[in-house]
C-alpha cells in the first residue's frame, strides 16, 4: 500500500480522481437495526418502524431506513484503502459539502459503498481532503441511495 505524508500536498494530488474505488464490504439493514436507530433518535415515523402499515400505505411496500442511519453506517461498511496517509497527529471530521438521500433503503436490503478523493489542499489548519462517497443498495449499483462529500483535515 502506497504511503503519503499528510503534509505533502503535491504528492497527495495523485489520489484525486474522477474514478471511484472498489466496493466496500456489504452491510444488511435489518428491521431491528432500524428500530434501534428510531429508539436512539426518537424518530418513530411509521414508514421506518411499522412494517404492517408500510406494507399497505408506503409507496415502497415495506419499511425503509432513516436517511441518517444509512449515513452513519459508513464506518461499519469499511472501505478498501489503496493508500495510507501518515505523519499526522490527529484527523478531524470538518463536515461536508454535500449530502443527498437519493433513494430508499428497504428493510432487509444490503448496502455497500465506494469512494474517491475529490480534492486535496493545504490550509493553515492542516491538509484538507475532500472525499465523495456513494452508498448503493446491492444489486442496484447504477444509482446511489446516498451521496456524501466528507471533508477531513489531517493535522
Amino acid at each position: 500500500m502506497k504511503q503519503y505524508a499528510y503534509d505533502d500536498v503535491d504528492a497527495l494530488q495523485e489520489l484525486v480522481s474522477d474514478e471511484f474505488g472498489d466496493w466496500s464490504s456489504e452491510l444488511e439493514i435489518t428491521q431491528e437495526l432500524i428500530n434501534q436507530f428510531a429508539e436512539l433518535t426518537g424518530d418513530h415515523n411509521w414508514i421506518h418502524v411499522d412494517a404492517e402499515r408500510a406494507k399497505t400505505e408506503s409507496p415502497f411496500g415495506t419499511t425503509i431506513a432513516h436517511g441518517f442511519l444509512t449515513l452513519v453506517m459508513m464506518p461499519r461498511m469499511g472501505g478498501k484503502p489503496t493508500y495510507e496517509i501518515t505523519g499526522f497527529n490527529t484527523i478531524v471530521n470538518y463536515g461536508s459539502d454535500k449530502l443527498r438521500f437519493t433513494g430508499p433503503v428497504p428493510a432487509g436490503s444490503k448496502l455497500h459503498m465506494r469512494s474517491r478523493v475529490k480534492s486535496v489542499e493545504a490550509s493553515p489548519k492542516g491538509t484538507i481532503v475532500n472525499q465523495e462517497q456513494h452508498i448503493h443498495v446491492v444489486g442496484q449499483d447504477e444509482r446511489p441511495v446516498l451521496i456524501y462529500e466528507l471533508i477531513i483535515i489531517y493535522m
